[in-house]
């Protein structure tokens, strides 16, 4: 299909006041001009409650950065056109002559904001009777080949076929600033769980080895980072940790830690969070090393 729109959806955000709402959009919509203007990717972006709408001739590489921009939970690339009923059917009906056949099965999704003179089950009777009658295509609304998904927004109507998953959470730097310390590249598994809840992160490198991972990690995400070498060969890492804290105003540090390393004990974790000045969390602690390959592996972070 050829394509000219992306509808790209936002979840928790809609449940914030009003001001704070359309401070975090317009954080992810600048997120997303961001990673497009890296790739290269022309564009133009406009929003309303509930959706971002973003327009380029490059739907294909913008689905794959879409895909990697925290505060998105799932986007569609489609086509638009009018609110007219005949108009949708007219559109629907060049869809479906290009998928479907008289072997599939068919079901039609309709949703439907603002005001108008028909309903979202009208739609879905309407053109779907007029698909049928185009492609003698069966309709299955429990179990079909293909789903055509209206989205019916005031005067416009947007149809697609497929939404694609994206990482969720809050968008990048909608939260506090925290302190990654960097022992080894799945140290990074943990600062991405917080930037998936929007936090900016300023890593503490304990070993130059990790500068490659650590670089790879940050254009994946289309994080930008400051990264700080720390050493505690010539002086106390707490201390270091303390005073890079207390610089940069971290709300909180964070590290790889889980009780599957060989050096670490609650014990261990005990004393960190007793030397540390702000809260220390450990979102590995839990995980065994298989389980933190596999997450390094999806979170494109090279072990």
């Amino acid at each position: 299909m050829n394509y000219d729109v992306i509808l790209v959806r936002y979840g928790e955000l809609s449940l914030k006041s009003t001001y704070v709402r359309k401070y975090f959009e317009s954080i992810l919509v600048r997120n997303i001009k961001k990673a497009l203007t890296r790739e290269n990717i022309s564009h133009s972006i406009t929003k309303e409650r509930g959706r971002i709408y973003l327009s380029t001739t490059e739907i294909s590489k913008s689905i794959m950065v879409l895909s990697r921009i925290f505060g998105i939970v799932s986007f569609s690339p489609a086509v638009q056109t009018t609110s007219d009923m005949e108009a949708m059917s007219m559109l629907a009906l060049q869809l479906a002559k290009n998928i479907l056949t008289e072997e599939k099965s068919f079901a039609i999704r309709a949703t439907r904001v603002g005001t108008h003179t028909f309903s979202s089950q009208q739609v879905a009777v309407h053109i779907g009777n007029d698909i049928v009658k185009a492609t003698h295509a069966g309709v299955d609304l429990t179990n079909p080949d293909i789903e055509l998904f209206i989205e019916i927004r005031d005067k416009k109507s947007f149809l697609f076929t497929e939404k694609n998953s994206g990482v969720g959470g809050l968008p990048l730097g909608t939260q506090g600033r925290i302190l990654v310390l960097v022992e080894n590249p799945s140290s990074l598994l943990a600062a991405w769980y917080l930037m998936r809840r929007g936090c900016n992160v300023i890593i503490a490198n304990m070993k130059i080895s990790n500068d490659e991972s650590i670089h790879s990690f940050l254009a994946h995400w289309y994080a930008d980072a400051e990264i700080i070498s720390v050493d505690q060969k010539t002086k106390n890492l707490f201390d270091q940790l303390r005073t890079l804290a207390s610089e940069k105003n971290c709300d909180a540090l964070v590290t790889g830690h889980t009780l599957e390393e060989p050096t670490c004990s609650l014990a261990a974790i005990a004393q960190l969070k007793k030397q540390s000045i702000i809260p220390v969390l450990t979102p590995l602690i839990a995980m065994n090393q298989e389980e933190i390959q596999q997450q390094c592996r999806k979170r494109g972070i090279p072990i």
